[in-house]
């Protein structure tokens, strides 16, 4: 039914909105559900819905909705003949507020699910679905290392410390390298040096660099002097 739809897909918008329903017999107005529960796994979960009817008794049933690999979802009655299973009658609050009880004890991961509560009357024209309360049903993270506080900050610390010891050690790795690699350059550049005066006569090149500061300190007009002097001394030495 329509109504039936609608009450169902806005369950999680009007959760704490109060609804009323007047279908000219009856009104019948829809208390705010918890929107969602989350119980750990063989716990007890204790769900609950409430309305409050102008006239007579509503009966009550407890319906969950699964969502299927699809995407989509129906609600399918609980399972009130399961041992893990409890609905009691209702009870009846001092404002008039009519509210049941869903008890699931050791909760189990496919009790996961929407829960709401379907109401019915000889004097409503459809039947209505509260607004409904999500239970999530949860695995606790089991510790493969169960170890006190001061245990972790004594492993960080070490930790620490280690990652410390290992930036040092690469640091003094590379300037070790460094410095071998300029000793090798100034070998290197050392040993080219020496290679370019390696083929030279060091005797000649004495002779030649005495000759050419003698000319510059005696002068050109000294030089022709000596040479005209020096062929008189071999013009007078033959016979």
């Amino acid at each position: 039914a329509f109504l039936v739809s609608s009450f169902f897909l806005s369950s999680v918008f009007w959760a704490n909105l109060g609804v009323h329903v007047d279908l000219s017999r009856i009104q019948l107005t829809l208390e705010p559900d918890r929107p969602s529960l989350r119980v750990q796994l063989s716990h007890t979960a204790h769900l609950r819905c409430c309305f409050s009817a102008t006239r007579g008794a509503v009966e009550t049933t407890w319906f969950i909705s699964i969502q299927t690999v699809n995407g989509t979802s129906a609600p399918q009655g609980v399972d009130q003949r399961d041992n893990h299973v409890t609905v009691d009658g209702g009870n009846l609050t001092a404002a008039g507020v009519m509210c049941h009880t869903l008890i699931l004890r050791e909760a189990r991961l496919n009790d996961s699910g929407l829960y709401q509560c379907f109401l019915n009357h000889s004097a409503l024209q459809h039947s209505v679905y509260t607004h409904g309360t999500f239970l999530q049903v949860y695995r606790p993270m089991v510790k493969i290392l169960d170890i006190s506080e001061s245990t972790k900050n004594s492993i960080l610390t070490a930790e620490a410390m280690l990652l410390m010891v290992a930036v040092l050690l690469h640091g003094t790795m590379m300037l070790c390298k460094t410095k071998k690699l300029n000793q090798l350059k100034k070998k290197r550049v050392k040993e080219e040096e020496e290679n370019i005066y390696e083929g030279l006569n060091l005797e000649e090149c004495c002779s030649t660099y005495d000759q050419i500061q003698r000319s510059l300190v005696q002068g050109p007009y000294q030089d022709v002097g000596n040479m005209i002097m020096e062929e008189e001394e071999i013009q007078l030495e033959k016979p």
